[in-house]
């Protein structure tokens, strides 16, 4: 099994593949994930085998960091193009996930009033209002949506609680286009020697038309980059990558490909 936890609350900053220069700010412990999916192909590991007991860093912690972080940065003359929530599992299961964001907006508005607050999200808290409204206020609200097959979503993604996709996908259309989406595209076999590929016509096509629906500002498409707990998945290759993200600029979306 691959693992490949960050530091917390800070770290970076790091060249992203789809966002650029990137400050990340992590708001799960360092020694473990803490995470409302399980997705088989994870860089931080499955949740059953990368537990921690450790409490998350408090508000007042990732203040005081990301301020120091940034007021270094600025003294140094660093370019910073986006501080980006991620980190070792689902961002926004913070108990205090909307007050961050406000300490975040006020230090960026004061160090680098050019530089995009991004949340690479699951959306599995976004019923909460505090969450939802917390989202609409950055720049980069990226929600993933691997499939519209619920069936795929509870083999690959694995919820580890309640999830219903007719659900999820009323609430998403709710940011009224303020949203990016970010899909993973995979071949191989899960543990149990089924096919994952997502690829074919049979999950592009549906997933495509409630992409449309969405409206989003950017859709986010890559593909595995670092080691994955299940070493039988595979790379889509670029040309498939390509041949999807064509489909979506000719419906008059921008595309950001992640090879």
């Amino acid at each position: 099994m691959s693992t490949f936890l960050l530091p917390s609350p800070i770290f970076g900053p790091v060249h992203s593949r789809r966002l650029g220069t990137s400050l990340g700010v992590n708001l799960l412990p360092e020694s473990g994930k803490v995470c409302t999916f399980d997705c088989i192909y994870c860089e931080c590991g499955l949740n059953n085998q990368v537990k921690t007991n450790d409490k998350m860093p408090t508000r007042e912690l990732v203040r005081e960091e990301l301020e120091r972080t940034l007021s270094e940065m600025k003294n140094r003359g660093d370019q910073l193009d986006i501080i980006t929530f991620a980190g070792n599992g689902e961002p926004t299961a913070h108990p205090k996930f909307a007050e961050i964001i406000d300490d975040t907006i006020s230090l960026r508005d004061r160090y680098y009033p050019n530089t995009k607050i991004g949340v690479l999200t699951n959306g599995t808290q976004i019923h909460k209002p505090k969450v939802f409204e917390a989202l609409k206020k950055i720049e980069d609200n990226i929600q993933k949506l691997d499939t519209v097959d619920e069936a795929y979503i509870n083999r690959i993604d694995r919820p580890v609680s309640h999830y219903s996709l007719s659900e999820q996908i009323e609430r998403l259309k709710a940011f009224e286009g303020k949203l990016k989406i970010q899909t993973m595209f995979m071949g191989g076999k899960d543990s149990d020697g089924v096919d994952v590929d997502n690829t074919t016509e049979e999950f592009v096509g549906p997933w495509l038309e409630v992409v449309k629906a969405l409206a989003p500002q950017e859709v986010m498409i890559y593909t595995l980059d670092r080691d994955t707990p299940l070493h039988q998945l595979k790379k889509t290759p670029p040309e498939v990558l390509d041949g999807i993200a064509e489909r979506l600029r000719q419906a008059g979306l921008k595309v950001v490909i992640g090879y």
